[in-house]
Formats: C-alpha cells, sequence, structure tokens
C-alpha cells in the first residue's frame, strides 16, 4: 500500500507513556480497637473504601502529577464503632506522549490510576496486617466507572447563577 493518497485513514499518533515516580503523599492510620479496647469476640467487621482522584499538570512538558486518594473504614456491624480508618494519597509522575487533548483527561484519571494500584493495594494490605489486623486485600477498582460516576455528578451540579 502506498502511503500517499490511499484513502487510509491517518494513523494515531504512538502513545508513550512513562512512570517517572510513584511515592506516599500522605497517609494515616487509626486502630480504634486498641484505643477504646474493645472486646474482640463481638467484632464483626465492615468495610468501606472511598476512592477519588486528581490530576495536574507539571512545569515540565509531557509530564503530569496523578494523586489516588483512599480512605479505608471498618466498621463493626453490631455496633457501628469505629474498628480501623485508614487514609492513603498516593501519587504518580508520568510522562505522557501522543494523546489528544480531548482525551488527555480521562486518559490520567484512568491509565495512570490502574498503573498504580497494585501498590496501592500491597500499601494498604501491609498497614492494615501491622496495625493489628489481618491483611486487606482490597477489591480492583473499576476507574472507568469511576470517571463515569465523576463526570455525571458534575453534570448534575447546578450552574450557580451570576
Amino acid at each position: 500500500m502506498s502511503e500517499n493518497g490511499n484513502g487510509a485513514a491517518p494513523e494515531a499518533p504512538q502513545v508513550k507513556m512513562q512512570v517517572m515516580a510513584q511515592y506516599i503523599r500522605d497517609m494515616s492510620f487509626e486502630n480504634a480497637v486498641a484505643q477504646k479496647g474493645l472486646a474482640g469476640s463481638d467484632v464483626q467487621p465492615e468495610i468501606q473504601v472511598a476512592v477519588s482522584l486528581d490530576a495536574r499538570k507539571r512545569a515540565v512538558d509531557h509530564q503530569y502529577e496523578v494523586l489516588n486518594k483512599y480512605r479505608v473504614t471498618s466498621t463493626n456491624k453490631s455496633d457501628g464503632a469505629t474498628l480501623f480508618l485508614l487514609e492513603l494519597e498516593y501519587g504518580g509522575v508520568f510522562h505522557v506522549e501522543g494523546v489528544p487533548e480531548d482525551q488527555l483527561h480521562p486518559f490520567l484519571l484512568i491509565e495512570c490510576p490502574r498503573l498504580l494500584f497494585p501498590y496501592v493495594r500491597r500499601i494498604i494490605s501491609d498497614i492494615t496486617r501491622d496495625g493489628g489486623f489481618p491483611p486487606l486485600n482490597i477489591d480492583n477498582v473499576d476507574f472507568l466507572a469511576l470517571y463515569r460516576q465523576e463526570l455525571a455528578r458534575r453534570q448534575a451540579q447546578p450552574t450557580p447563577v451570576s
């Protein structure tokens, strides 16, 4: 096939992505069981995981910082008492080229967090184990669904009238 005038669609630019760095930006773990001295026999843990994402351009060309914020709360089913609270803000610095401008925002908030997730899962597992609980292996996060939920939430917000 000829590259000139054969009627074929032009090739999309090659996407290049590289993880430049990843790091814990902020973390806290509170073991309420140890602090309050709850009785261990009547504990039925219920886990809730909340995830939020943020991305911003860095001063260097093609570099972006993506922040994943996790809030993991374990409460006792029987009385609602908090067993532990883990808050983790995990960041990654990415070099991204070849992504069209209109697709960059979803790329940063879907693909980049997918790459960081296995490390976040490991940290959460280690911290809960080191904090005196069984290691918590959180379920996979559907970052596409999370992104769509956030878009729907923003569209549902009333626009302020000036």
